[in-house]
């Protein structure tokens, strides 16, 4: 036997679970997990150093669907748990699975502090703008209107802007794409190889509850006029022949949609996509008339379990190794009898 044999090439069956896939027909779920499916096996990841943890919603189902390992957890707390795992097991590769209703809900404040705190890990966000497990209630990312059974006369609140949120907390990665995109691998893996926390939003289709609600920037058709493909170092054109462009307004300093060659509008007034620029980032999370897809912020950061590994080696030469029945019976300790 040859003492060096030869690597397993993985493949989209070697990580795809032998439970049948249960999500509503048309669901945008069944797309984004055959791309991560296939998308796994390029990145030299393997099924035993792979955990995917979840919440509570549809795409919660996730880990199930998975031949990895997995935590179906709370409402809410996935990243909390998966922060714990990657700093019990760094080497792990610890994907989260949530939803607009999991974690911009009960889940908004386990989401900012492992965005802040910039885990290595990777958060997909599936975005359908409704509560689709629980039939149908508006969500913290619905649009003032929707008439829901929550909201019979239509929600007043103001919709949260998950890119805007992740940017807020301080993420150093932010990306964006939807569900059926021929593009969402090319994302995932930029998302996989950066050093801390990734947030991918991903724009996904309820059939159900929400149907249609992002036709316009998925459509083939229409599509290419709403969808705004960011590459670093280069112009920001769009349109279904890149006529179009992202200009910057000299008086209200915001980003406007211009036609190359009308007004006096040429190449040199498109404005360059620059991924480590936070102020640029922001403005591309909510644009007008069309909505910027790919990597809208890129930047090296302090990784959290790194930091805490550190931390743990200092301790360790200052005090020597630790001793957990030692710390219970220090200082004041009670007997009760």
């Amino acid at each position: 036997m040859s003492p060096n044999p030869p690597k397993k090439e993985y493949t989209r069956k070697d990580f795809s679970s032998d439970q049948e896939v249960r999500w509503c027909p048309g669901c945008g779920d069944y797309a984004i997990l055959a791309a991560l499916q296939r998308t796994l096996p390029s990145l030299g990841s393997t099924p035993e150093n792979t955990v995917f943890i979840s919440g509570i919603g549809c795409s919660s189902r996730f880990p199930y669907y998975m031949n990895t390992y997995g935590f179906h957890t709370i409402h809410g707390r996935a990243p909390a748990v998966a922060t714990g795992l990657k700093l019990a097991n760094p080497k792990l590769d610890v994907w989260v699975i949530t939803g607009d209703g999991d974690g911009l809900s009960i889940g908004g404040n386990h989401l900012l502090h492992v965005l802040r705190r910039n885990v290595d890990l990777q958060i997909i966000l599936f975005n359908n703008q409704i509560y689709g497990l629980t039939k149908g209630q508006y969500s913290p990312t619905s649009q003032v209107g929707i008439v829901t059974p929550s909201s019979p006369l239509g929600s007043i609140d103001q919709p949260i802007v998950p890119a805007r949120f992740a940017l807020g907390a301080r993420a150093t990665f932010v990306a964006r794409s939807y569900d059926t995109s021929k593009r969402l691998p090319e994302t995932l893996t930029d998302a996989r190889e950066h050093e801390g926390t990734a947030f991918i939003e991903i724009l996904q289709n309820c059939p159900v509850f929400n149907d249609g609600v992002f036709d316009l920037i998925t459509d083939r058709k229409t599509g290419p006029t709403y969808q705004l493909w960011l590459e670093n170092g280069q112009p920001m054109r769009f349109g279904a022949n890149g006529e179009k462009g992202l200009h910057m307004n000299p008086k209200s300093l915001t980003l406007e949609a211009v036609t190359v060659g009308e007004g006096g509008i040429t190449e040199a007034d498109i404005v360059v996509h620059d991924e480590t620029n936070p102020s640029l980032a922001w403005m591309l999370t909510d644009l007008p008339g069309v909505v910027a897809l790919g990597v809208l912020y890129r930047q090296p950061g302090p990784v959290y379990n790194e930091s805490v590994e550190k931390q743990r080696k200092l301790a360790e030469e200052r005090f020597g190794e630790p001793d957990l029945k030692a710390l219970l019976r220090e200082g004041h300790t009670w007997t009760v009898t």
